[in-house]
């Protein structure tokens, strides 16, 4: 019997295609969902300043170690990671620690099971997928203009400036965090009640989302310092 020999591309000399598939065609065939739960398919991003930053490529382990030391590599970190990672930190307020609590403990194990009970609470009482209501969240949440400070003739005037779209994301997160940490701090609910609340009330412009509030404050100081 005479073997048909292939080249690299798994293909006959004949030109005829065979079985044999690579390592990344094989894996761009299977289905990931991000904790083998939730999937990000039909996930849109509507803010086309933030598309390219906002990853949700599906992994059953969302965890990069921190490797993040290029520029503008933190875009290519999970979004649901990068949420994870300002959890461990709710209680920074303008450079101190205005809040501390037993849930800021820093540890991954306990950061991801705080988001999979957010998740899930968030997919328990709405019909929407929990991660589109998350992205919906930062798109509102995510402040567009804020102000820097120059110095000229020994004075320093507030002047207003565009935000990078990586900055939008970030104080969006944070100020989810802020504001899931104060419905949480001293109150009935847990911190997995007081992100969901957050989450859901910023994710329909709600005046009584705190990320929201604070969005509107950055945007309206730009406006005046203008």
């Amino acid at each position: 019997m005479r073997e048909e020999k292939t080249n690299k591309y798994g293909a006959l000399s004949n030109g005829t295609k065979t079985e044999i598939q690579t390592k990344s065609e094989k894996s761009e065939n299977q289905e990931f969902k991000i904790f083998d739960i939730y999937e990000t398919q039909d996930v849109k991003v509507e803010d086309p300043a933030l598309r390219a930053y906002i990853n949700l490529q599906p992994r059953l382990v969302l965890k990069s170690r921190g490797r993040k030391r290029n520029r503008f590599e933190k875009a290519e970190m999970n979004i649901i990671e990068r949420f994870a990672n300002h959890i461990a930190v709710p209680g920074h307020r303008g450079k101190k620690h205005k809040i501390m609590t037993k849930q800021a403990t820093g540890k991954y194990k306990k950061n991801m099971k705080i988001v999979l009970g957010v998740l899930e609470l968030l997919g328990k009482n709405n019909d929407e997928n929990p991660i589109q209501i998350l992205v919906k969240a930062i798109e509102n949440a995510a402040p567009r203009d804020g102000i820097t400070v120059i110095e000229y003739g020994g004075a320093r005037y507030p002047q207003a400036a565009d935000m990078s779209p990586i900055k939008r994301i970030d104080l969006a997160l944070r100020y989810l965090v802020h504001g899931g940490y104060d419905k949480a701090f001293n109150k009935k609910k847990n911190i997995i009640q007081g992100l969901a609340e957050e989450i859901k009330l910023a994710s329909e412009s709600s005046n009584e989302s705190y990320a929201f509030q604070k969005k509107n404050e950055s945007e309206k100081q730009a406006d005046s310092a203008r």
